[in-house]
This record gives C-alpha cells, sequence and structure tokens, in this order.
C-alpha cells in the first residue's frame, strides 16, 4: 500500500434492478449514526490536532477512533451507490486494521508518531489543495452516481469504467480525509490511481 490509507471494493457482476430506488431508504438509520460520528470525530480532531503539535504523537485511541469513523463512512457511501447488496453492518470495531467480513476494505495505518508538528500546525490551510481536489473529481462522481442510477435501473448493472473511477474516487475521498483527520502526515496525492 503506497498511500497509509486505500479502499477496495468487491462489487457483484449483477445488481437487483430495484436497489437503486430504496437503498437510500435503508440507509436511514446509518446516516442518523453517520452524523453523530462526524461530530464526534471533528471534536477528537481538536484534541489531536493540540496532542501533535504539542508531544509530536497522535494518541492511539483518537487514531483508533478516526479510522472506524472513516472505514463506516466509505462502507456508507459504496452502498449508498448501490455498488453491492450487502447491508452494511453497524460495526464500530475501534482497530486500525480493517476488520474485513464487508464487501469494502478499508484500509489504514496511522501514523502514531514521529509527527511533523509544523504540518499539523497549519493542517488547515495546507489541505485546501486536496479538498479542491476532492471537490473537482467529487462534482464529476456526483454525475457519474446518478447515470449509475440508470445503468442499474434498466441492465441491472454498472458500467465498468464509471465503476472504477466512482470507487477510485472514494480513495481519493478517503486520502483526503486522512490527512485532514491527522492520520498522516503524508500529504494525499493528487491522483484516482494512487
Amino acid at each position: 500500500m503506497a498511500y497509509p490509507a486505500s479502499v477496495t471494493v468487491e462489487s457483484p457482476e449483477r445488481i437487483a434492478n430495484w436497489r437503486p430506488l430504496v437503498h437510500w431508504l435503508l440507509l436511514i438509520p446509518h446516516v442518523i449514526i453517520f452524523e453523530i460520528l462526524q461530530h464526534i470525530a471533528w471534536l477528537l480532531n481538536v484534541f489531536g490536532w493540540i496532542a501533535i503539535v504539542f508531544t509530536g504523537k497522535l494518541p492511539k485511541g483518537l487514531a483508533d477512533f478516526q479510522s472506524m469513523y472513516l472505514r463506516y463512512s466509505i462502507r456508507l457511501y459504496a452502498y449508498f451507490d448501490f455498488l453491492h447488496e450487502r447491508y452494511p453492518p453497524f460495526e464500530f470495531d475501534m482497530s486500525a486494521p480493517e476488520p474485513g467480513g464487508t464487501p469494502v476494505a478499508v484500509d489504514i495505518e496511522p501514523q502514531l508518531a514521529d509527527r511533523n508538528r509544523l504540518t499539523v500546525l497549519f493542517r488547515l490551510i495546507l489541505v485546501i489543495p486536496a479538498l479542491v481536489f476532492t471537490a473537482i473529481t467529487g462534482l464529476i462522481t456526483a454525475v457519474l452516481v446518478v447515470l449509475g442510477f440508470f445503468a442499474v435501473l434498466f441492465t441491472g448493472r454498472w458500467p465498468d469504467g464509471m465503476r472504477g473511477w466512482v470507487v477510485s474516487w472514494f480513495g481519493v475521498n478517503l486520502r483526503m480525509n486522512a490527512y485532514l483527520h491527522l492520520l498522516t502526515d503524508e500529504y494525499p496525492p493528487f491522483s484516482l490511481d494512487a
């Protein structure tokens, strides 16, 4: 793994045609939990920022929570975008290694020690280009998800190129968020292929 955060999605060849119509409805309980986790993650980001700036280390508990939160969010995106049919588990395993057992594998290797205090101090400024890249590629992804909606609705499958772009964007999003949530000092690459 070149970057310390990566995503793989095992998507079946065929997906039930009705899935795009109801996936959003099935995710309502997950979205509520996601919103709560998101607020906690941002609060813990402040504590992680203080810890790294003053000690040069990210506490393992904070890194584990952030890893769990990012894993949970990517699994929600993949299910919402009907890339697979398996309902995401209500799983809150706070270990950094991917626990497995789902079609979406999110591998994150948090950097706990020897942190660059200066880049963490200015992280909110440094992340702006990565945010812009993620937003621009995210707009393209949103268009492809809408097109994928109709493709799955009428044919029961994602076109390979569109599916590949969407899965690659999950990686872009994960890498940017791993950097933003202080899990690594390595700047996220401006690439879908990383």
